[in-house]
């Protein structure tokens, strides 16, 4: 079992940055972030799999860094230049095995948080 917990959602202005955390019991070789937008499925927004490259959705990279502190068992998503459409419920996740099926793949993770809210007003 892999307990999460985010935190760090707000609300900010478009162009605004917000630094998004993740705490965990222990730590799986696969960890991601999802967000969910209302009516929306639930996509894929940045992964790490074991000491591989960060892994991002196109409509982030360049934008949003993910990173890991082992020592402090903690899951970070750094949020810069913010869209509107960054708007959604975010999600932290952790997979039992290795997201060998695709870090992008929900069905690939087996943890999840229960979420915090990042608005992004125009």
């Amino acid at each position: 079992q892999v307990q999460l917990a985010e935190s760090g959602g707000g609300s900010v202005q478009s162009g605004g940055s917000l630094r998004l955390s993740c705490t965990y019991s222990r730590s799986p070789y696969c960890m991601g972030w999802f967000r969910q937008a209302p009516g929306m499925a639930r996509e894929a927004v940045a992964a790490l799999v074991g000491d591989g490259p960060q892994r991002y959705t196109d409509s982030v990279r360049g934008r949003f860094t993910v990173s890991k502190d082992n020592a402090n068992n903690t899951l970070y998503l750094q949020m810069n230049s913010l869209k509107p459409e960054d708007t959604a419920m975010y999600y932290c996740a952790a997979s039992a095995r290795y997201c060998s099926g695709g870090w992008w793949y929900i069905t690939e993770y087996n943890y999840w948080g229960q979420g915090t809210q990042v608005t992004v007003s125009a």
